[in-house]
This record gives C-alpha cells, structure tokens and sequence, in this order.
C-alpha cells in the first residue's frame, strides 16, 4: 500500500521524535519532485536535520537539492528577532520619545514569553502556504513533535481572537473619544498633544491595517489545513510501546482539530529471516506491537518501511525509502 497523497498541495509529516519523520519527509518531497511535481521541502523542527539527509547546509531561504526539489530550514530564533524588530519600530511610532526604552524592554521580555517562537513560526508558515504557495505544485513540511505541532496548529484560531479582541478594543476607545469630544464645551482648535493624538490615530491606522492582513493570513493558513482536498498529514511512528502512546494521542488530537490523517508509516521494521536470539526477541515484541498499530489504528492506511542496514543520508538512499513509501510509483 502506498501514501494516498495524491493532489494534495501541503503534507505535513509529524510524530514523536527520532522516529524517523525528517527521513520521510524527505523521502516524499524526493519522489514528488521526480514523479515531476515542483516541491518545497520545510523543516519546522527547532533540531534541523533535513539539511543533514540531504548531505548539504539549508537555511531559511530555498536550496535547490535536486531537479523540482528546493528545501529550507527555518530559524524559530531569528523569525521572532524579526517579528520583535518589527514590533518594536510599530510601537515607537505610537509613543513620546522618551517611552522609547521602556517600549524596547518589554518588547525583548516578550521574546521570552510563551509562545513567541511558535507565533513567528506559524506566520512563516502560513506565508508559504498562503502567498508563496503558488511557486510550487507541493510544499512538505517536515514538523516538530507531535506536541508542539498540535500547538502550532491550533494558533490561528487563538491569534485570530487576539487580533480581534485588540481591535474591538481600540474602536471602543475610539468611540469614547468621540463621545468625550462631543461633550466637550471647547471649540478651540486642537493644540499640541491633541495634534499628537490625530497623528497617532494615523499610525493606529497602519498599525490595524497590519494586524488585520496577519489575520487574514491565519484564517487563509487555517482554511488549507482543514481542507482534505488540499491538506495530508502524514505521521510516523516505530514498533515500540511510548511512539504508539503519542501516535494514538496525535491521531485523537487532529481529528479534534478537524485536521486531515491519511495515514501511517510505521519505520524500522526488522527484515525477513533469522536473526539470532537477541534480535528474534525484539522481533516477537515487535510482532505483538504490529498488531496492536493495526487494532488501534484500523481506519488509517499504513505503509511500512523496514529498517536499513546503514543510516539513510542522500539521494539514492532517499529513493530507496520512497519505494517503501509509493511502491506502486504513484
């Protein structure tokens, strides 16, 4: 049985880590681009490693790896000093002078707070997939474990509420404004910081305009992940007790989040024949694992890849792994 990935524009290739998830990855990204697709292959994972099964230095912008083949590796670290750069130049156009390093401060404490990293990474993300997504037939992304992928998943919608709930806020104070101003018994031209406020406004202005585009931004990022016809996730697991756990808790979660599971791969399956005592029992335990994954996992395709005798690094031993993944060659 193959990956049912078929017209998908956006895979995402998930599971606890070192199971194997960045080999897949690359693996699917590989086949898609020589069965002629023109693919993008992205490592989410703050332990880049996709570089390393390609055997060349990615960074945060494309690298041709092969014919139709680019990849990258995003940098969560530099993402947020961006945003925070950003952020910082926006608030200083709101404030006296003087508030400028009180505005820094707690702008760079903000780059610690929970969540920074995953924020600036889902807006790259859903750049690609929104407004880049047209330079390429499929985008791979090759994504953190499973927890932190759930969370990633889920933030459009909390982001979306945010930048909601900040502009009701300031059109709130907006219409108090307006009433304070009617009662107002003065008829004199503004003067000084009242000519500051209009300027402000102004910048304000910018400012929504911004926070409105990202919005729509999450909300367009959200629509492809909750549509099948665009959207696979792929997750992979091994034969061992702890990767069934966080598989059947990953499955659960997606599913509560609506999200697309096309199905499996199980890695590291030992080869057919003897193997000696040692091995015979790992085997007879991972028989016993086999057959809990079909049990639990039973409305899910499966693909399995056996182990390799050697570690799976370039493009030969990618093609390898993608005759496990599609042996049909579809």
């Amino acid at each position: 049985m193959a990956l049912d990935i078929a017209g998908r524009r956006i895979v995402f290739v998930g599971g606890k880590g070192g199971v194997g998830k960045t080999t897949t990855a690359a693996a699917v990204a590989l086949h898609l681009a020589e069965s002629g697709k023109r693919c993008l292959v992205v490592s989410t994972d703050p332990a880049h490693s996709l570089g390393d099964v390609f055997q060349v230095q990615l960074g945060a912008e494309p690298r041709r790896l092969a014919p139709n083949l680019q990849g990258l590796e995003l940098d969560p670290d530099a993402r947020v000093e961006e945003y925070l750069a950003n952020v910082k130049a926006s608030m200083r156009s709101l404030v006296h002078p003087d508030m400028y390093h009180e505005v820094d401060r707690q702008v760079e404490l903000a780059c610690t707070s929970p969540g920074a990293e995953e924020a600036a990474m889902l807006e790259r993300m859903s750049e690609l997939m929104v407004a880049e997504g047209a330079d390429y037939d499929v985008i791979v992304f090759d994504t953190a474990p499973t927890g932190q992928t759930i969370r990633l998943l889920s933030l459009p919608e909390i982001m979306a509420a945010w930048t909601d709930g900040l502009i009701r806020h300031r059109e709130k104070s907006d219409e108090m404004s307006d009433v304070i101003g009617r009662l107002s018994k003065t008829t004199a031209r503004p003067k000084g910081d009242d000519l500051s406020h209009f300027e402000s406004d102004d910048r304000f202005s910018h400012i929504r305009a911004t926070l409105l585009r990202r919005q729509r931004l999450f909300h367009q990022a959200r629509h492809l992940l909750l549509d099948e016809a665009v959207t696979a996730f792929v997750l992979v697991l091994i034969p061992e007790r702890l990767p069934i756990l966080e598989t059947e808790r990953a499955v659960e979660a997606l599913h509560r989040f609506h999200i697309p599971v096309v199905g499996l791969v199980v890695n590291r399956i030992l080869p057919a024949g003897p193997l000696g005592p040692f091995l015979e029992e790992r085997r007879a335990q991972e028989s016993a694992y086999l057959l809990q994954i079909d049990g639990l996992f039973r409305r899910l395709s499966q693909v399995r890849v056996p182990l390799f005798a050697k570690d799976v690094g370039g493009l030969d031993a990618l093609r390898e792994v993608g005759r496990h993944l599609f042996p049909s060659g579809n």
